[in-house]
């Protein structure tokens, strides 16, 4: 069971993870619409069977003749994603105000089913593996918290206004077209100097990595068969890669062995929580499971990306 004969509707569409959303939506039988202000990315990212806007979601005029009553579902990925933002304030507020923009364009419309990608950050440093119905939830970051306010404007829409809302809390997604992120980091790293590699933190952070094919199949899998007002659900894998890990999986696909230097400290930035791995037994009963563990994906991410960016 898949999404299929639908108007869909995806901001941040332009993306890494809109990208190949966009794509499986097509190749599934959708009409799909793009909404992207191209801040993270570029208009020939988006496939030519696409609807393209260019449109900044934090105006409330933005979605104007676009977001119309023939829209079926909204998928809502655009957000200021920034790690270790100089302006954390700024951040939550340009993502609260593209949600409520958004919540508010689509109860103008007549559209009632959104699903919204939100993070593992909402949990803040949980213990693992992190189940959906953990509390209390303490993010430690502006992007966190955002998403979780985000969360909460949802929940509001589904209890009082009748929408059918889907959200989902990311682990780390990786493949191709990721840019930002220590796969892509590494990869430029060590084709510029093979021989050292400075690395964040003390090489022992360690999270859960999940290929954005594996990603974009288990979305399109929960919205077709979760049916309630609010439908939560990790997407992640069951095991852990850590960042020396990473590494040495990316020296070994460049054909290298270089040295290691440290930054120090237990975590690469602040706000960023050091040790991460979301329960996804949720999922599981749902029947859905990933196809690659957290190291394959990155190996395969890896190989990706040392083909686009050397």
């Amino acid at each position: 069971m898949t999404i299929t004969d639908e108007r869909v509707l995806v901001t941040g569409g332009a993306g890494f993870i809109g990208t190949h959303l966009v794509d499986r939506l097509l190749a599934d039988g959708n009409d799909v619409v793009v909404v992207d202000n191209l801040s993270n990315s570029t208009r020939d990212r988006v496939p030519d069977d696409a609807e393209f806007v260019e449109a900044d979601l934090t105006d409330p005029d933005a979605l104007d003749g676009v977001l119309t009553g023939e829209i079926d579902l909204v998928v809502h990925l655009a957000a200021s994603k920034v790690v270790n933002v100089d302006d954390p304030h700024q951040q939550f507020h340009d993502n609260t105000r593209m949600t409520t923009n958004l919540l508010d364009a689509m109860a103008e419309a007549g559209v009632d089913r959104i699903a919204y990608t939100s993070s593992s950050t909402v949990y803040g440093e949980a213990p693992r593996p992190t189940p959906e119905d953990y509390a209390p939830l303490e993010p430690i970051s502006a992007y966190g918290t955002s998403k979780l306010a985000d969360e909460g404007l949802l929940s509001v829409q589904a209890h009082s206004h009748d929408f059918s809302v889907w959200t989902f809390r990311f682990a780390n997604i990786v493949g191709p077209g990721l840019r930002g992120a220590v796969i892509p980091d590494f990869v430029e790293k060590l084709d510029e100097d093979p021989e050292t590699l400075t690395i964040l933190g003390d090489g022992r952070q360690e999270k859960s990595y999940m290929h954005v094919t594996d990603c974009v199949d288990a979305m399109v899998h929960v919205i077709a068969h979760a049916d309630q007002p609010v439908n939560a659900y990790n997407l992640g894998t069951r095991t852990t890669t850590s960042v020396d890990r990473i590494a040495a999986i990316v020296a070994d696909e460049m054909g290298i062995d270089p040295d290691h230097e440290y930054t120090g400290g237990d975590r690469g930035w602040t706000g960023d929580v050091p040790k991460m791995r979301l329960s996804i037994e949720k999922l599981a009963a749902l029947g859905w499971e990933p196809e690659l563990s957290s190291d394959e994906a990155v190996r395969r991410s890896a190989r990706e990306l040392i083909g686009e960016l050397t």
